[in-house]
């Protein structure tokens, strides 16, 4: 003979404080949460998807002057079911805000969101069949305002910097130790230079470079849908400085980085020259602002540059 189950116990309702009336009525800008924890779903710039750690700030207005508070947790779980789903994108975003708003009930008309997280991205090594993992630190603003979704793409990537004028320097200190060396008129043949220019001899300076990073921050235009063009515009941004620091290296990559190193000589001015070449050519960009920081091997401090400006018209 079965023993039927104890019954479960009747509790009366929960108590919901929220719903009693304000002290100090007053409507509030923005009311939320800062340092969500996460994972978020991303391109890996290899055709693929990783999964990464995230930090999310997520808030909503609070527009009746006499609601006590919003209703924090439906802010939470909506975001935890949409990242873990999809991929961050304007879309996905878009989706995010507005179903933050729809969740208050009437008491919200605006959203905000701002994910911060490492991207990882697999990268080729310069010769070698060889591949290695680079992070890029990115932070993504979304605001959705009376319908109208602002997104704001902001990330850093490294690379090396080799002083121009330390190139200059070194060059004219090598050239007058070939001199010195060859100052007895001997017969000089290009074997014989080929041979003093692999010998210690034959480096008596080197320009000193160090490694350098651009701050990026650009507004997408309204119109922009689809995925987040954070991929694009790193590759795009390497190629024009075209020294991005390496990820696995034999010895024919170093070489090889140091042939690209010769051949992108520039100063904080020019990089920064660089990189708003490419984001004033890009149509999807409404406007941008970069920094570029090389930190200095000479000197103990930075050289920095900054520059903003709107993308190309659509």
């Amino acid at each position: 003979m079965s023993v039927p189950a104890p019954a479960a116990p009747a509790y009366a309702p929960l108590p919901d404080v929220a719903h009693q009336p304000a002290a100090l009525a007053r409507p509030l800008d923005w009311v939320g949460m800062e340092g969500i924890a996460l994972p978020v779903r991303v391109s890996d710039g290899a055709g693929g998807h990783v999964q990464v750690p995230a930090q999310a700030d997520l808030a909503v207005d609070l527009g009746q002057a006499g609601a006590r508070g919003i209703h924090m947790s439906r802010l939470y779980l909506r975001l935890q079911q949409e990242l873990a789903r999809n991929e961050a994108s304007v879309d996905g975003l878009r989706r995010i805000l507005q179903g933050s708003v729809d969740s208050q009930d009437g008491l919200s008309t605006r959203a905000r969101l701002r994910l911060r997280y490492e991207a990882l991205l697999l990268r080729r090594a310069l010769r070698s069949d060889n591949a290695g993992w680079k992070r890029y630190p990115v932070e993504i603003e979304a605001l959705l305002d009376a319908g109208r979704l602002t997104v704001t793409l902001g990330f850093d990537l490294e690379y090396s910097s080799t002083c121009p004028c330390s190139a200059a320097l070194s060059r004219q200190v090598n050239a007058a130790r070939f001199a010195e060396d060859f100052a007895d008129a001997r017969p000089i043949s290009t074997a014989v230079v080929r041979d003093w220019l692999a010998s210690e001899r034959g480096m008596a300076a080197t320009p000193h470079a160090q490694r350098s990073r651009a701050r990026v921050r650009v507004e997408l235009r309204p119109q922009h849908s689809g995925e987040l063009p954070l991929v694009a515009l790193v590759d795009a941004l390497e190629a024009a400085l075209g020294t991005p620091v390496q990820t696995a290296v034999k010895r024919e990559d170093e070489q090889a980085f140091a042939e690209l190193n010769a051949d992108n000589l520039m100063f904080c001015e020019d990089a920064a020259r660089r990189v708003a070449s490419v984001l004033s050519a890009d149509s999807r960009i409404e406007r941008y602002e970069a920094t570029v920081s090389h930190f200095e091997s000479l000197h103990p401090h930075d050289a920095v540059a900054s520059v903003s400006g709107r993308g190309a018209a659509g």
